[in-house]
């Protein structure tokens, strides 16, 4: 679900503190598109939201988030219809693993 090695690389990259600042602009920014998407999601916004979400994403790792959002993408500019809730879903998980990031001896997926 993330890439951990891609989290210790950030985490290094800018230090301890500013990757807090970093995860929480992250999770501030992500989480008001996802309230957005959950609760009334605008049909001609909706590829701009998602390729921003998906972008914040991968900069911090969330490779099974990227991934769904990338198909949602693609389903959209295929004039395809969409479902949100595997996504919704998706980034509530990786979420609460971000937020509760694994230590030596846990797994990781």
């Amino acid at each position: 679900m993330i890439d951990w090695a891609r989290v210790e690389e950030l985490r290094n990259e800018v230090g301890e503190d500013a990757y807090d600042e970093v995860l929480e602009l992250f999770l501030e920014e992500v989480d008001e598109v996802m309230d957005r998407l959950r609760a009334a999601p605008d049909p001609d916004r909706l590829p701009d939201d998602l390729h921003f979400v998906r972008g914040s994403a991968l900069n911090l790792g969330l490779k099974r988030f990227c991934i769904l959002c990338h198909g949602l993408e693609h389903q959209i500019r295929r004039g395809e219809s969409v479902m949100l809730d595997p996504l919704l879903d998706c980034y509530a998980k990786s979420k609460s693993a971000l937020l509760d990031p694994p230590t030596a001896g846990r797994s990781v997926a």
